[in-house]
Parts: structure tokens; sequence; C-alpha cells
């Protein structure tokens, strides 16, 4: 099975190949320019240079959400036309779990988390159990308190990362009750690869839909949609 994974959530663009769960490229920029600059010439570049026939390709993946708006919208688009052109299911990956499985096989408790702004974080919480990624508690916006409060409910020792984990680090070892560890800087960011690696689960699960039903994960409006709805409302 051969998936080409694409994440443009974040700051980093990035693009991979995954065949048969073998890593045979991964090209990350984490650069000022856009991602509609650096998403295609990326996937171009790597078919090149793995002589790669995208009709050979099972799926198309994605991490569908939730992160910058924009980026998610070059993703959605970048993917939907790829899939329409060559007829291919996509895999519409949550980017949380997606992030979560930069630290695969980790024990204990993960909690991936993107910063949101107004001291939020998009999270979720997972295990990997029989080498399977699982759902604890779904992706949300959530608050640096509420999450705290959660994990320590919890009680289980838990893996923190992400750009959410960079900007409230000091705010979570205020907080936290429960043991955790951060991890390093090269796992914080989202990779390619990671999503084709849950992309490969889900597919395997019937979880594809169609370039056409293709749909970003937003979670919540942008901020240019809250202020409008403010101005409507007076």
């Amino acid at each position: 099975m051969k998936i080409l994974a694409l994440d443009s959530s974040g700051m980093p663009a990035s693009c991979a190949v995954l065949e048969d769960g073998v890593l045979l490229a991964e090209y990350t920029v984490r650069y000022k320019k856009t991602h509609s600059q650096t998403l295609l010439p990326m996937v171009d570049e790597v078919s090149k240079m793995l002589e790669l026939d995208l009709n050979t390709l099972d799926a198309l993946a994605i991490a569908g959400g939730p992160g910058s708006f924009t980026g998610l919208r070059i993703g959605s688009a970048t993917v939907k036309g790829i899939g329409l052109a060559l007829k291919k299911p996509i895999v519409n990956v949550p980017t949380l779990e997606g992030l979560a499985c930069n630290v695969y096989g980790r024990s204990g408790l993960v909690c991936p988390m993107m910063d949101a702004r107004r001291s939020e974080v998009f999270c979720g919480l997972y295990r990997f159990e029989d080498s399977r990624l699982t759902v604890v508690q779904d992706q949300a916006p959530l608050s640096i308190s509420v999450l705290a409060a959660r994990l320590n409910e919890l009680g289980e020792r838990v893996t923190l990362l992400g750009d959410g984990s960079v900007v409230y680090r000091e705010k979570l070892r205020e907080l936290l009750t429960v043991p955790y560890e951060f991890v390093p800087g090269n796992l914080n960011e989202q990779h390619a690869s990671s999503v084709a690696v849950r992309a490969a689960q889900m597919f395997a699960e019937g979880k594809t839909e169609t370039a056409a039903e293709h749909r970003p994960l937003y979670l919540r409006v942008s901020q240019a949609e809250r202020v409008r709805a403010e101005k409507a409302n007076g």
C-alpha cells in the first residue's frame, strides 16, 4: 500500500510517501514562504526523486485540521485537486492524531497540542495499545487550566508535545500534578510521515472519503468570522 501524505496545518509544510509501512521520502520545510509556494513543488520534487507515478498511489492523506485556517485551506485544495485528477480516495487525518504519531508507541498518555491563542490550545488525548493509536479524548479547543485539570484527574504519566506545549510550558509546569515529560524540539512540529502512519491505519479501517467529499476540520470559526458575527450582533 502506497500513500502520499501532506501537512500544511502549521508553520512547516511537509510531504511524505509511505509504502507498506516503509517511509520512502519526506520533505519538510519551515520557512517564511507560504504553503501555496511550497506544497506542490515539494510533491513534484519527491515524485521526481522517487520516480513515482502518482497513479500507483492507493490513497492520499492530509492533516485535515485543526490548524492555521489558511494552511488548512491550501492543503485541502491541493489534496482535492490531486484526488480529483487521479480519482484516488483521501484519508482525512485529524491533525492532532498525526502529531501524536510523532511519538508512536510511547507508553502512558500522549497529549499533542497546538497554540490556539487566547490562552487556549487545540488538544487531544491518546494512547498506543497493541501498536495502534487509540483516542482517549477527541481533539477540541481547551483552555490550559481545563486541560491541566483533566490530565490531573486522569492521574497518568503524560507526554506533552506540539507548539502549544512550548508556548505554555511554564504554565503547564505550574498546574500539572501528574508525572509528565516534554519532547525534544524536532518532535514538536507536524511531519507528513506521521500523518501517513496514521492514515495507513485509518485506510485499513475503511475511513476514507472522496475528493468531492473532503472538507477541513476547523473546530472553531476564524477570527474574521467572529468579528463579522460581533458586528452583526451590534
